[in-house]
C-alpha cells in the first residue's frame, strides 16, 4: 500500500488522544497529539491536523491504527463516539488509499523493530527465537494482539481480548468482581485494566470496606498509591498489577507466546518500579501445571513513547515490498 517514496499519513487513534504524523521517505516526522474530546468527529480532528500543512506536498496514502474492532475498513471506536471509515476518508480528503487496523495490531508490528533500549524486562525467562509474541496494554481501554513470525511472511493476529471476562484468583478479587458485576453486568478485563478500570477498583474497594472515598482520577489514584498516602489507592494499584499479570499469563498461554509478552499502553511505563515489585510476575506464572512453561517466557514493558508509529512504519515498509 505504501511506497518508500512520497508521503503517508500515520495515525494512532485512541479514546483519549488522536496522534498524527507524516511518513516521508521512510522517516516519521513530529507526532502531533489532539484531544479526542475537543473534536466532534475523527474527520474534524484530521482536518485540523492537515490544515496546518497547507501548501506542502499532498499526502496520497493513510495508515491508521484505531482503538476498536475494524470491519469492512471501518471502525466505531470502543471508548469514543468517533467513527473512522476508509471510504469516507478517501472521498473527503482525496486519499488514493486508506488502510485501517486495530491499534494493538500496530503495536504488535512494532515488536520486531523495537531495540532493547525501548524495553524494560520484568522477571526471568528468555525469548525463544521464531516464536509468537503477545502485546497487550492498559490505557483508555485494554488492547491485545499477537505477532507471529513466519518464514513466508510474518502475520499479526488482532482481537478484542480486552473484553473477555475477567477472572478472579481469590475471595477478595471475587468480591470486587461481584461488586463491579452489580454495576456493569458483564465484567471484562478492561473494566479493571484501564484508566477508568483503576477508578473502578478504587471505588469497589471502598464500597466493600465501607471506607470514605472521594472522587479521584486515574492519575491521582496512581500518585497516591505510589506515595502511600491512600490505602485504598495503593490496594487498587496492587490489584491492578496482579490482575494485569493474570491476563498477561492467559495471553501467553492462548498464543503460545514463547517470544515474550510485551506490555504497552499509557499506564505501565509510568509504574515500572511498582509493577516490578508487585504480584504481576508471580500471577503471570501462576497457572498450575503450566507454571514451568510460563516461567520460561519473558515479560517486558514497552517504554517507547509511540510504539504504534514504529509498527505503522514497519508495516508501511513491508507493504512497499509486496
Amino acid at each position: 500500500m505504501c511506497s518508500r517514496s512520497g508521503h503517508s499519513l500515520l495515525g494512532d487513534i485512541g479514546g483519549t488522544n488522536a496522534r498524527f504524523a507524516i511518513l516521508a521517505d521512510s522517516r516519521i516526522g513530529p507526532v502531533e497529539t489532539l484531544a479526542v474530546k475537543d473534536y466532534p468527529s475523527f474527520a474534524a480532528a484530521l482536518s485540523a491536523f492537515l490544515s496546518r500543512r497547507r501548501g506542502q506536498e499532498a499526502i496520497p496514502r493513510a495508515l491508521l491504527a484505531v482503538a476498536g474492532p475494524v470491519e469492512n475498513a471501518r471502525c466505531e471506536l470502543s471508548n469514543s463516539s468517533w467513527v473512522v471509515d476508509a471510504e469516507e476518508l478517501r472521498n473527503t480528503f482525496n486519499f488514493a488509499s486508506v488502510r485501517i487496523l486495530n491499534d494493538f495490531e500496530a503495536i504488535a508490528w512494532s515488536l520486531p523493530a523495537l531495540p532493547p533500549s525501548d524495553l524494560i524486562k520484568i522477571g526471568e525467562g528468555e525469548a525463544r527465537a521464531g516464536s509468537p509474541s503477545a502485546a497487550l496494554g492498559p490505557g483508555t481501554g485494554l488492547g491485545l494482539a499477537c505477532y507471529a513470525p513466519r518464514s513466508d511472511g510474518s502475520i499479526v493476529i488482532a482481537g478484542e481480548g480486552g473484553h473477555a471476562t475477567l477472572p478472579g484468583a481469590c475471595r477478595r478479587e471475587d468480591a470486587i468482581i461481584d461488586r463491579l458485576r452489580e454495576r456493569f453486568g458483564h465484567v471484562s478485563a478492561e473494566r479493571v485494566l484501564s484508566g477508568n478500570g483503576l477508578v473502578n477498583l478504587y471505588r469497589a474497594i471502598g464500597s466493600i470496606d465501607h471506607a470514605p472515598l472521594v472522587d479521584r482520577s486515574p492519575d491521582e489514584i496512581t500518585k497516591r498509591a505510589l506515595d502511600g498516602s491512600c490505602p485504598q489507592c495503593r490496594e487498587a494499584l496492587h490489584l491492578f498489577c496482579a490482575m494485569l499479570g493474570e491476563v498477561a499469563g492467559n495471553a501467553a498461554l492462548t498464543f503460545s507466546a514463547s517470544g515474550g509478552v510485551f506490555i504497552a499502553g499509557g499506564i505501565a511505563p509510568r509504574i515500572v518500579e511498582f509493577l516490578s515489585a508487585s504480584q504481576f510476575r508471580s500471577r503471570f506464572e501462576s497457572k498450575g501445571r503450566f507454571q514451568p512453561y510460563l516461567a520460561k517466557i519473558p515479560t517486558f514493558v514497552i517504554v517507547h513513547r509511540e510504539p504504534a508509529f514504529v509498527g505503522l512504519q514497519h508495516l508501511a515498509a513491508l507493504d512497499s515490498d509486496r
